[in-house]
């Protein structure tokens, strides 16, 4: 296999990181992180609960520096949360210390995959496709900027992804490596 130093998922909620994350760990022999877990870890409490005492701005605080910190390990897979990318800290961290991999999912596929899930406080209001589709327009062309890959994932096996994933970073990584070094 092939060395590589950080990857990190980014992505819109329903695209897959995490479950992609820990296949992709599994894979490669890499460290998997959520930086949405860890969050959940260090405050003793879920998503939906940070949201609703200390708000959106409260867990994007948490969140950049939850990243801040994660990124400065080597040879980690991070999934992060689609929100993530919003803070202008976070894309240049991202973009500075890994392979951005953006999970592309449509809005429908989101919608199917996150219907059920009460875990995301964003989504819990009358009109979650309202939502979905304002958030995608927002974060897309942001995700779209950080990436050094992109991924579709709608109808697809998390293996499958997984595999073209991995087909791409062999690709990316002897690109890389066959350019002249910089004097």
């Amino acid at each position: 296999m092939f060395v590589c130093d950080n990857l990190i998922l980014v992505g819109p909620m329903g695209a897959g990181k995490t479950t992609i994350g820990r296949l992709l760990s599994q894979s490669l022999g890499m460290t998997f992180m959520d930086s949405d877990k860890v969050i959940e870890e260090r405050a003793g409490a879920n998503i939906p609960w940070i949201f609703d005492v200390e708000g959106e701005e409260g867990f994007r605080r948490r969140e950049e520096q939850t990243i801040d910190e994660l990124t400065q390990q080597s040879g980690i897979i991070l999934a992060t949360g689609g929100g993530a990318v919003t803070r202008e800290a976070n894309r240049k961290v991202l973009g500075q210390r890994g392979v951005v991999i953006y999970l592309h999912a449509t809005v429908e596929q989101q919608i199917e995959r996150t219907a059920k899930d009460k875990n995301r406080p964003l989504l819990q209001t009358a009109n979650p496709a309202e939502v979905l589709n304002r958030l995608f327009a927002q974060r897309d062309p942001l995700y779209r900027e950080l990436a050094t890959l992109i991924i579709n994932t709608d109808r697809r096996s998390p293996r499958s992804v997984v595999n073209e994933i991995i087909k791409k970073l062999k690709q990316h990584h002897a690109a890389s490596s066959s350019l002249p070094k910089e004097a």
